[in-house]
């Protein structure tokens, strides 16, 4: 990579920076202007204005998607690669007194040294080839990569042939709005332009996989993300008479036991692991206190997929919560006995059984029960939910307004999903697609590793969740189907474009800057790599994908 390109990335990379774009925010729809208003200055973009626009999400924030399209004209192929990026951060509180400097990665990086900072970060700093700030790393720099990749295309249209779409999306580190509604826009420039789409690069950030290591990595396919949610429903009783009742704290704690961290529910593809499903929320539902016990819980977790789909999670999922349920009678009838012997008492069995079932179960049995009458009672119940509810707890609600109407008053497990869903993306190169994808990215990185000091390591599955999730649906209609008859969301409450995602169909690669801590105070990014090596790989992979 040329010194004058690479300096043009990182002054661009820096000025994106100090544009305080926190999601959720107005800084949003500033920075879409801003990276908007410099693709318009380009000679490409004066000749074709038409292939620069926005792309509205729709929301009250007014926030939007920058897309620009430059065509190749040495011939007529079809073939068009999509450059995804986010234009989005995080807040900036943890920053502190910092925070008049968190977007001024020059200022930062000055005033962060008077800060107790740990050894690692020190040395970082000494060395001078890091950068500081909220969203240099994650991800204003694979933005500016991005944009002079276009600039630079768009000078030699003459010299390559087919297309590069380049979109920036706002959202991304909230529920994905901007590339939710993007890929309708995608898919309506497919039809408008007969486009074919080959692959769909991100530059999102790449970071040490543990401490010390100081491979760089590039990502060809993507994690994905479920979010299973479990309504746990007990048997109240009065604290006087503890073994009179079932308390669902002790279920859902069971839960955690056997879910939380769980090694043996991590998705292993190809030597790739997952990292295990990790609890976001577990709490009993009672809303005052009392001395009776909780009648009920809820309890979800973050389940990351490689290659399993709904339906197999779902059957995972049942088996830990029945093993679970099992448990805790198992548990509890031993201390009952242990209990009766210390108050000279007579022992006899408790009358709980495990029961587990999937909200689908559970609809179908009301169903048959209420008939279409259940249906106007879940109508009703959505419409008094505050249409700003979180989408976890308007989820919960639609369980327990279903579960309300079932005659079975018995402890039980519901299993259900609530939003968000990403798609993993398994790129195995078993489609010309996914092989051209492949042997691009391979050669690009062939040709530049003798310039990087450190080992450049090509993985199958970039490990955060990312828009790159929303590029194909991997699942197949039955599979999107057990998660669709379990998401109590859809599609009042939330859904995907899928249509629209089926569209696009192709395969996906992380070509993203190195740097460290990401979302933290000592977010920085590595300038030697981010600047110069990183731009070259994402250049010749490009490249080596429009070559005929």
């Amino acid at each position: 990579m040329s010194i004058l390109v690479a300096d043009r990335i990182k002054d661009l990379a820096v000025e994106l920076t100090k544009v305080r774009s926190i999601v959720g925010t107005s800084g949003e729809v500033e920075v879409s202007e801003k990276i908007h208003k410099h693709l318009k200055q380009l000679d490409y973009f004066q000749q074709h204005p038409q292939y620069l626009f926005y792309h509205e999400t729709g929301d009250s924030l007014g926030r939007k998607s920058v897309i620009a399209v430059v065509k190749g004209q040495k011939g007529s192929s079809r073939d068009t690669v999509v450059l995804i990026s986010h234009m989005d951060t995080v807040g900036i509180e943890d920053y502190g007194d910092l925070k008049e400097f968190a977007v001024d990665p020059d200022k930062l990086t000055q005033e962060i040294k008077n800060k107790k900072l740990d050894e690692e970060v020190i040395q970082d700093l000494e060395s001078g080839e890091w950068l500081f700030g909220r969203g240099i790393f994650d991800m204003k720099t694979g933005v500016a990569a991005q944009m002079v990749l276009l600039e630079e295309m768009s000078k030699k249209v003459h010299q390559w042939e087919g297309n590069i779409v380049f979109v920036a999306v706002p959202d991304e580190e909230g529920n994905s709005a901007g590339m939710l509604t993007a890929v309708d826009a995608l898919k309506e420039l497919k039809r408008k332009e007969g486009f074919s789409y080959i692959a769909a690069i991100d530059t999102d950030y790449m970071a040490p996989r543990y401490p010390g290591d100081e491979n760089r990595y590039i990502y060809i396919g993507t994690v994905g993300k479920l979010l299973p949610c479990f309504f746990v429903v007990g048997k109240e009783t009065h604290v006087g008479e503890a073994f009179g009742g079932l308390d669902p704290n002790l279920l859902s704690s069971e839960l955690m036991n056997q879910i939380d961290l769980s090694d043996k529910l991590c998705d292993v593809v190809e030597g790739e692991s997952t990292l295990p499903p990790i609890s976001l929320r577990q709490q009993d539902l009672k809303t005052e206190y009392s001395a009776q016990t909780a009648h009920t819980a809820n309890v979800y977790f973050n389940y990351a997929t490689h290659s399993q789909t709904p339906d197999v999670v779902v059957e995972k999922l049942k088996e830990r919560a029945r093993t679970a349920f099992e448990n805790v009678i198992e548990r509890l009838n031993k201390r009952y006995k242990e209990f009766c012997e210390k108050s000279n008492m007579p022992y006899k069995k408790l009358p709980w059984k495990s029961r587990v079932m999937t909200f689908e179960e559970l609809y179908t049995e009301v169903k048959n029960e209420m008939g279409d009458e259940i249906d106007e009672k879940i109508r009703r119940a959505a419409e008094e939910i505050n249409p700003d509810v979180d989408d976890r707890d308007y989820s919960l609600r639609i369980v327990k307004e279903v579960h309300k109407h079932y005659s079975d008053r018995s402890p039980v497990i519901i299993l259900y999903f609530a939003p968000p869903y990403y798609p993993h993306i398994y790129v195995k190169g078993e489609n010309q697609k996914e092989k051209r994808l492949l042997e691009a990215v391979e050669r690009a990185v062939h040709d530049v590793k003798s310039k990087c000091e450190h080992s450049i390591v090509i993985r199958k599955f970039y490990p955060y969740i990312s828009d790159l999730s929303f590029c194909a649906v991997t699942a197949d209609e039955n599979q999107l189907k057990t998660l669709i008859n379990n998401m109590p969301a859809w599609p009042e409450k939330y859904s995907l474009p899928v249509e629209s995602i089926k569209a696009l169909s192709m395969p996906v690669v992380n070509i993203g800057p190195f740097g460290k801590d990401a979302h933290k105070l000592t977010e920085r990014v590595h300038i030697p790599y981010s600047f110069n090596i990183m731009p070259e790989i994402l250049f010749k992979t490009v490249e080596q994908l429009l070559e005929k």
